[in-house]
């Protein structure tokens, strides 16, 4: 469907919403394109390239909201996905104890594109399908690599939303990753290594974030680490100083600080998929999340980061907001509703999975700002350390309060050196006591907006994806190891 006919279909959505009593409505239409080419030892095990397209109503009704959604785009189905989602906002009113909603104040007329330089679609199959098996051939160096994983994913979506405030947005949105994985298998062990990362290297962008990636340059190093780590000894186990590779901060503010801060956890209204969240309202500017060091926020406009767009599926615009500054929690991410019940405004994080789903509080670019140290420089101090990279496995309760998470890979620290490297390195933590035993970030030069392509919330379950710009991280007296009883 072009503009101009979306135009017409919007207008008779909203039209017919407000015909049948929403006092404010939406409509966001989207066609999306998901492409994935996954090679594993030297065959390719998966081809994709899926579309859906559709569109999603959203309607308020006495402080109550209805959605409903169809890829009818009939006038007659028009009329019917409308109508359902003013009936479900009028049966939600009926019985609601307490109503929420409100019509948004403001309105915009913008278009944005993602910016890049080649759409991976316009790459030659053949290409991107020799380009995974060569760096997987790669990986196969070492005799004792078993299975070797080398992938591309793309994404290009094109939304069109409309409200009966006026607001017209346009947007085209490309997020694309590619990476490696390599297993190796001895007699009583096996071993992963995955590059870049934890999961592959993700970023708003076309084929050069497969570029970027650099594969084909560190296949054959990440198979060697992985045959080498099936000979190493095991991570040794105690409180001692740790240091965490950026992917691995990443995970750990997407894990103890992202979902912590969304505001309808906090508030109980998300509970059925990871829980609810330690924090409260009334912590703001009273918990000291985090070290001075520690500085975390939300930058949706942030060039290259995974979940950057210009408005969210409110139709707000993207932000830049602290959500912990200078270790103190000062914000959570909301919606305009959530936000309103603090007395505050929103900071653009609602997001749907597609078309199909109600839009709903997500994380999105949440960075944990740099420091002011060398990487290197993060070593000295420490006399008996590990330094661990790329997560290998997670686990925290359902209030994001108490956490275990394990890497792929780590080296000893001795005297302020990187030693030998050791196995399945692993540590655990209380989340405001470990981001308050942060004494140091690497600078600018090791940040890196690290995407995850992967995260899941809501009852029925919607896929997100989000970014967590990081450097690498030193903190201190951590328990390590899983066999360590304090």
């Amino acid at each position: 469907m072009d503009r101009y006919t979306f135009d017409a279909a919007a207008q008779r959505a909203l039209d017919t919403a407000r015909t049948r009593g929403a006092a404010y409505a939406d409509v966001r239409f989207e066609d999306g394109r998901s492409e994935r080419i996954e090679v594993r030892n030297g065959v390719v095990v998966t081809l994709s390239d899926d579309r859906t397209t559709g569109y999603g109503i959203r309607a308020l009704y006495d402080g109550a909201w209805g959605f409903a959604a169809s890829d009818d785009l009939s006038d007659a189905g028009i009329d019917a996905t409308a109508a359902r989602a003013v009936a479900i906002a009028q049966a939600g009113a009926a019985v609601a104890a307490r109503r929420f909603g409100e019509a948004p104040r403001e309105h915009y007329v913008a278009r944005y594109a993602t910016p890049i330089e080649r759409a991976p679609s316009d790459v030659p199959l053949g290409e991107r399908v020799a380009h995974l098996l060569e760096v997987e051939r790669l990986l196969h160096a070492p005799k004792r690599v078993s299975v070797g994983r080398a992938w591309i994913d793309a994404w290009r979506n094109d939304k069109e939303f409309y409200s009966t405030t006026g607001s017209k947005i346009g947007q085209l949105l490309y997020q694309t990753g590619s990476g490696i994985s390599a297993l190796a298998v001895g007699e009583r062990d096996a071993q992963d290594r995955t590059f870049p990362g934890d999961v592959g290297l993700y970023k708003a962008g076309g084929w050069e974030v497969v570029s970027e990636a650099r594969l084909a340059d560190n296949a054959a190093r990440i198979g060697e680490e992985a045959s080498r780590l099936l000979d190493a000894p095991q991570c040794a186990s105690g409180e001692m100083d740790i240091v965490l590779g950026g992917s691995q901060v990443s995970l750990q503010i997407h894990e103890s600080c992202g979902h912590a801060a969304e505001l309808d956890r906090i508030m109980g209204w998300e509970a059925n998929f990871s829980g609810t969240s330690f924090l409260d309202p009334k912590l703001l500017g009273q918990l000291q999340y985090g070290s001075d060091k520690v500085t975390i926020v939300i930058d949706n406009t942030l060039r290259g980061a995974l979940a950057t767009v210009a408005y969210d599926d409110e139709g707000s615009k993207s932000v830049r907001s602290d959500i912990i500054r200078d270790g103190m929690l000062v914000g959570f991410e909301m919606s305009r509703d959530t936000a309103r019940t603090i007395g505050r405004e929103t900071n653009a994080c609602v997001r749907a999975q597609n078309w199909r789903h109600i839009p709903m509080i997500r994380m999105c670019n949440l960075n944990l700002l740099p420091g002011d140290v060398p990487f290197e420089a993060l070593f000295e101090g420490i006399r008996d350390g590990v330094y661990m990279e790329s997560n290998r496995s997670w686990s925290i309760d359902d209030h994001r309060l108490n956490f275990q998470f394990g890497c792929e890979i780590g080296w000893e620290i001795k005297h302020g050196k990187r030693g030998r490297m050791v196995k399945n390195p692993t540590y655990a933590g209380v989340t405001p006591l470990f981001w308050n035993s942060c004494d140091a970030i690497a600078d600018e030069r090791s940040w890196f907006p690290w995407g995850t392509p992967n995260c899941g919330k809501g009852e029925p379950m919607q896929t997100g994806r989000t970014s967590q710009a990081a450097a690498p991280a030193r903190f201190r007296n951590i328990r390590v190891g899983v066999g360590y009883d304090g």
